[in-house]
């Protein structure tokens, strides 16, 4: 079979080659998935900047979405399974013709989902509602403030948090994506570019501190962050993406820590508030079940809410690897972007 390998971590248009590989041996609880194509996510940009930690050595193959039809099953009693077009979480593997997951990560989708939908439910939505939902929860009438508003994770906030009756506030660097934030649903979109954010927020919100943060940035803005939960609030962190772009060396990881500062126990006791760490990688790895329980409610979730939908941010054929990254890079693309076979 064919795969994307990551061989040299730099710009997208020197990191990739298309090479024939070996197809994956199916071990017990796992399926063969035959990929119609797979998704983009921000980790595999800084897994391709070399700041991803849990990436594997290069050359490898990286991805952790993919959509097409089961081939092959390990064990007897998943064998019904075979033939049905699924969407799953693999850890590594997707950028391939062939991946294979844990039975309990996947979950069975319809012909009318595109690679791009399809592969946001997987990685994007999965991870909505797993911050959303599963590990903490979200009530009617929270005020809600969202970075990356716009991108793939960002879009399936807004639409779960609006579900639940939030008002929601999205951060985005750029005014030309303000329109696709308000056609989300989002209730007031800030330009980071233009305004401190967490005053703006606090100026939209009259005052009242925000009662549930969902950070993607980490670093500083975890303690801008933190000044701006209010009692009871909850920071849920799920990224890293401030460092994306700097040297991938001991120093960029140290300036990231000393960024974030502290945290104080107490201080988090005293207002009753919490910070939640997020890694859907780590899940998968260890609680795979988990992951199995997400996609399946975020599939009946869309049966039963027309306006909790991916959005597609483009699809790229595999030739266009390197234009597909560099649009998620350059953090101009909203919603999710696919790439097909």
């Amino acid at each position: 079979m064919k795969a994307i390998f990551l061989v040299k971590n730099t710009t997208s248009d020197k990191a990739f080659e298309l090479r024939e590989t070996p197809m994956p041996i199916v071990e017990k609880g796992e399926v063969l998935i035959q990929c119609e194509g797979f998704g983009l996510n921000y980790a595999d940009v800084m897994a391709r900047q070399g700041l991803y930690k849990g990436a594997p050595p290069i050359p490898c193959v990286i991805g952790y979405d993919v959509v097409g039809k089961i081939t092959e099953v390990f064990d007897e009693k998943d064998k019904g399974l075979i033939g049905k077009r699924v969407v799953g979480l693999t850890k590594f593997g997707g950028y391939a013709q062939f991946a294979k997951t844990d039975v309990t990560a996947i979950t069975e989708i319809d012909d009318t989902l595109s690679i791009s939908e399809a592969t946001a439910i997987a990685t994007q939505y999965c991870t909505a509602y797993f911050a959303s939902s599963y590990i903490t929860n979200l009530h009617k009438g929270d005020k809600v403030l969202i970075h990356a508003a716009a991108g793939g994770v960002g879009t399936a906030l807004t639409q779960i948090a609006k579900a639940k009756g939030c008002e929601t506030y999205g951060l985005t660097s750029s005014n030309k994506k303000i329109d696709y934030l308000k056609s989300n649903g989002l209730d007031h979109p800030i330009n980071l570019k233009e305004t401190d954010c967490q005053d703006q927020f606090m100026k939209l919100s009259n005052g009242i501190k925000a009662d549930v943060i969902f950070n993607s940035m980490g670093g500083e803005s975890i303690q801008k962050d933190m000044k701006i939960l209010s009692v009871g609030g909850r920071l849920i962190n799920y990224g890293a993406a401030s460092i994306s772009g700097k040297k991938p060396n001991l120093f960029t990881l140290l300036s990231l820590l000393r960024k974030t500062g502290k945290l104080k126990p107490l201080q988090l006791l005293g207002k009753s508030a919490g910070i939640i760490g997020v890694n859907m990688l780590s899940i998968a790895d260890k609680k795979p079940e988990i992951i199995g329980e997400c996609l399946t409610a975020v599939v009946k979730l869309m049966k039963e809410n027309k306006n909790i939908k991916p959005i597609s941010g483009g699809e790229f054929s595999v030739d266009n690897i390197a234009e597909a990254h560099a649009l998620l890079e350059s953090r101009k693309s909203t919603g999710k972007i696919g790439v097909k076979w």
